[in-house]
């Protein structure tokens, strides 16, 4: 796909510019989960186009500490455009009244609380930009700079190639803020009921849904296919 769409060969900023500027693929939004390091992405596109729609899924159960971040990164960096989506308060009384789905069935919960509202605030968008990279997990490394989502959205990885030490530079030289649990042993931020502590020597999204076999929350093409959680 990158090859197709001529853009492998592109910078990283020149990718964000093309698409959130110049409009390459139409209307695209950046979509952020304000975790770990994601204030490289959203530095990036802050320097191209600070006016940038960004999305970001409040789930109901993040650590207060994302919620935080979210806020100060976004006021930072002069971001003007953070929407913030997520279930509806019907929605997480029908399906999980009790907080316990996670538990009982993780995909379910993925579903209603973070799959379904971003799909629903894509809509209009003709593409979307993400912080994901190869190096992340093993389920990452066929993963191209352009895909295309089931939707057939434009989805842009501008990070793809991007190592751990060039991340780490990029947030040094620039001072950017990591969020504050990485210190504290989550190299991998998601929903605070589904994350854990990763050991040294771990796999850094070791500390998501531990116990289950699930790797993906359900938003992204893993392998080439959509990793979707399954409805109930």
């Amino acid at each position: 796909m990158d090859a197709l769409w001529g853009l492998s060969r592109s910078t990283t900023e020149d990718l964000v510019r093309r698409v959130l500027v110049e409009r390459a693929f139409g209307r695209a939004a950046v979509v952020s989960s304000f975790g770990a390091d994601s204030a490289v992405l959203l530095h990036l596109v802050a320097e191209v186009d600070p006016r940038a729609t960004v999305l970001f899924v409040d789930t109901g159960r993040h650590f207060a500490e994302t919620l935080a971040h979210r806020d100060r990164l976004a006021a930072r960096l002069g971001l003007r455009d953070v929407r913030t989506v997520g279930p509806s308060a019907d929605a997480v009384a029908g399906r999980d009244g009790d907080g316990a789905l996670h538990a009982t069935d993780p995909d379910a919960c993925c579903a209603f609380r973070k799959v379904r509202p971003l799909e629903a605030a894509l809509d209009g968008f003709d593409a979307w930009l993400t912080g994901r990279r190869r190096h992340q997990a093993t389920s990452r490394g066929a993963m191209g700079q352009v895909e295309t989502d089931a939707a057939g959205r434009v989805k842009v990885n501008p990070l793809a190639d991007w190592s751990e030490d060039a991340i780490d530079a990029y947030l040094a030289s620039h001072g950017l803020p990591a969020h504050p649990l990485t210190a504290d042993g989550y190299p991998s931020i998601g929903c605070a009921p589904c994350t854990s502590r990763v050991a040294p020597g771990e796999d850094p999204r070791a500390g998501r849904w531990r116990g289950h076999t699930k790797t993906e929350c359900g938003l992204h093409l893993v392998d080439g296919r959509l990793e979707r959680a399954t409805p109930t």
